[in-house]
């Protein structure tokens, strides 16, 4: 299983169980354990790996304990601190971490909730852990450009000089990221009159300020919608997409059962790359079920196929997106009946989470 796939397995886990999670001790068991075995690769039941309630005497605080300790050839490598996932992370929350990262040698301090996990080095002040992260990792919202930083500090692969060499340069550009974002979402008064001065020639009064506003975030939104469709026509090719038969109506309808014929490996296809962003909503959603790498695709002319262990006979869903007006996603039942529904983007594909997990279970 990809390390990215792995990691999109835990992040679904967690949207789905947040809310029953209440206690510090509970986000431990189900969010951070997991995180530390299946994402890191650590054996958090082997002590000579990973150290709960790691105690080391810092000063007048005698007996102070840190939730976990990664250790390797004896040595405290990673230092982690947790909180509970229905709380949100302040630097307030780290005292501890600050106190370990300077009597131990560790380069690595993680602040955690289970969903969010900020890291931090001392790229200020050596043996002094910095006040703001190199890395934040937002389980609810991945940054996948941050997957090859991350896949650093796994047991297989452990390079910790090479994390620390890209620490300043990650810390900034995350800031600056978030920053960004920041004013996309809710721009301030000075980004507004940052960019209005710049388009409009008279004075920067308070009815300009009021006019801008509003025009300012439109702006801003249709920006990024104008920089997702390029990268989307820049991965695709700007390819003619086949047209579909003529297209069911809306709402949900029934076909006969698969015909093996139809998944022929040879059959000249073109995946696009809205069809494999369905399959990872698909196959996050299939993963609550059976193991992810259970889950394949095979695509055909007229529609991509999700399959359970590479199996024709086993169908879970199809995309049929080479419509040019309506998208649909189609779903198996025991009997290999699909029924197609209407969706009006990826993001109606877990409208449907619960019939694709029976058929899922139907198959498995």
């Amino acid at each position: 299983m990809e390390f990215a796939e792995r990691l999109a397995a835990l992040a679904l886990k967690v949207k789905n169980q947040r809310e029953a999670i209440q206690t510090e001790e509970a986000t431990k068991n189900a969010f951070i354990m997991p995180f530390i075995s299946t994402i890191l690769g650590y054996d958090v039941f082997n002590p000579l790996e990973v150290v709960p309630e790691f105690t080391a005497d810092v000063g007048v605080k005698k007996g102070e304990k840190i939730d976990y300790a990664i250790m390797r050839d004896g040595e405290v490598q990673i230092l982690i601190e947790c909180k509970k996932s229905t709380e949100p992370l302040r630097i307030e929350h780290a005292s501890q971490l600050f106190r370990y990262f300077a009597v131990t040698n560790a380069r690595i301090a993680v602040l955690t909730n289970g969903e969010s996990y900020h890291f931090y080095t001392d790229l200020d002040k050596p043996n002094r852990m910095d006040d703001k992260p190199f890395l934040v990792l937002d389980l609810s919202d991945i940054d996948e450009t941050l997957l090859p930083e991350l896949s650093k500090l796994t047991k297989d692969v452990f390079d910790l000089d090479s994390v620390i060499s890209a620490a300043e340069e990650l810390k900034y550009v995350g800031q600056l990221k978030r920053a960004i974002a920041a004013q996309f979402r809710e721009p301030s008064d000075d980004w507004i009159k940052f960019v209005t001065t710049r388009v409009y020639e008279g004075s920067f009064t308070q009815k300009v300020r009021d006019q801008f506003t509003p025009l300012v975030v439109k702006a801003s939104k249709q920006f990024l919608n104008d920089q997702v469709n390029d990268r989307l026509k820049t991965a695709l090719g700007s390819p003619n997409f086949p047209s579909m038969p003529a297209e069911a109506p809306a709402g949900a309808v029934s076909s006969e059962a698969v015909v093996e014929a139809d998944l022929d490996r040879d059959t000249e296809t073109e995946t696009t790359l809205e069809e494999l962003e369905g399959y990872q909503i698909v196959k996050a959603i299939a993963c609550s079920e059976v193991k992810p790498e259970r889950i394949v695709h095979r695509d055909a002319k007229s529609y991509f196929a999700v399959l359970l262990d590479d199996n024709n006979r086993k169908p879970i869903a199809r995309l049929h997106f080479n419509g040019k007006k309506q998208k649909y996603l189609g779903v198996f039942d025991a009997d290999k009946v699909e029924t197609k529904h209407a969706i009006e983007s990826l993001d109606g594909i877990y409208e449907h989470a619960s019939a694709i997990r029976e058929s899922v279970k139907a198959h498995a």
